[in-house]
Formats: C-alpha cells, sequence, structure tokens
C-alpha cells in the first residue's frame, strides 16, 4: 500500500464510501445484480454491526454513507461486502450460465472473476452538515445521471427510507434522521 494512503479509524465518524466496478464498467446494470448486491450489503450490516446512513447502487459503482463498525474497521466491512459479492454474483453465473441476465455481465467482464477495482475511496464525515451533503449527493446521483427523474424512483437507495419512512433491503437504522428537502417537479 502506498505510503501516501491514510485511512483514519476509531474517531468514531462517519464515512462517505464510494467503490467502483472494474474498470467502471456497467457490472451493476442489471436490477437482480443491484438486489444481490443490497442483499449482500444488509449481510455485512449484520454482521460488523455498522450503522448504514444511506446508499444508492449505481451501475458502474455504488456510495455508502457509514458509521464505523463495532467489529474491525471500514476496510474490513469493504473487503467483505466486494469479496462477498463477487463470489455470490460469480457462483451465480456459473450455476446458469445462460440466464439472460447473465449473457450481458460476460460480455462486459473485461477478465473472468473481476468484478470490482481495487481499493475504495473513503471521506471521513466530520460534522452533521457534510453528513447532511453527503446523502444528498447519494440520493441525487441517479436523478443527476439521467436514470430518473426524482430520487423516489430509484429502488437501490436510502431515499424512500427518508422520504417515506419505507423499509428497504438494507436496514438504515441511524439514531438520529438527517432532514431532506423534497422538492415537487411538475
Amino acid at each position: 500500500m502506498p505510503n501516501r494512503l491514510h485511512r483514519y479509524y476509531g474517531a468514531g465518524y462517519s464515512h462517505f464510501i464510494t467503490t467502483s466496478c472494474y474498470q467502471r464498467r456497467p457490472l451493476l446494470n442489471n436490477p437482480h445484480i443491484r438486489d444481490l448486491f443490497l442483499d449482500v450489503l444488509e449481510q455485512a450490516r449484520r454482521r460488523y454491526h455498522l450503522i448504514v446512513i444511506g446508499y444508492v447502487v449505481m451501475p458502474e459503482h455504488v456510495h455508502l454513507l457509514l458509521t464505523e463498525p463495532q467489529r474491525g474497521d471500514p476496510s474490513d466491512v469493504m473487503k467483505a461486502l466486494k469479496q462477498g459479492f463477487a463470489r455470490r454474483l460469480l457462483a451465480r453465473m456459473r450455476l446458469n450460465p445462460h440466464h439472460p441476465d447473465h449473457l450481458s455481465l460476460e460480455e462486459v467482464l473485461p477478465e473472468p472473476n473481476c468484478i470490482w477495482q481495487p481499493r475504495f475511496y473513503d471521506f471521513v464525515v466530520f460534522s452533521e452538515k457534510k453528513r447532511l451533503e453527503k446523502l444528498g449527493y447519494i440520493h441525487r446521483n441517479p436523478v443527476k445521471r439521467g436514470l430518473v427523474l426524482e430520487p423516489q424512483q430509484w429502488a437501490w437507495s436510502s431515499f424512500r427510507h427518508y422520504a417515506y419512512n419505507e423499509p428497504g433491503p438494507v436496514v438504515v437504522n441511524e439514531v438520529e434522521r438527517a432532514e431532506l428537502r423534497i422538492r415537487n417537479v411538475s
């Protein structure tokens, strides 16, 4: 690991994490594959006893806003998350190689077993202002990319938890809820 890379863990701050698919290819472009990622995220949340503040799964990357886990550190969580997802996805592909969801994935896989870019981006969120800024960024990302017209239309995000108090595939169980302003687009 390069000397210039420093991770700041142990102070109890939240972490805004971004991880990308290998060569930023759209390996998460399928709804079933995004659902699988969220299943693995929920398992990691339970296993590492962390609080998921917000998330969004995009076609070629993922944004997470997490607290530090009670077990391990955010690097341990990301390692387990990325490896767990890759193993489950590749196992599915091997079991049913002719499934329509897998054919498009096989076409975009540059090398066998390469799902994720190495490492991940981690921004330490040390204030409420930054937490709200990052949460808003997460929820606006599908709109900004033109995938949907409004954040509530993207099923692979924590937005509906905040806007409508709806449970999702990942438990968003922060102690203090953030306030989001929702504007109607007419």
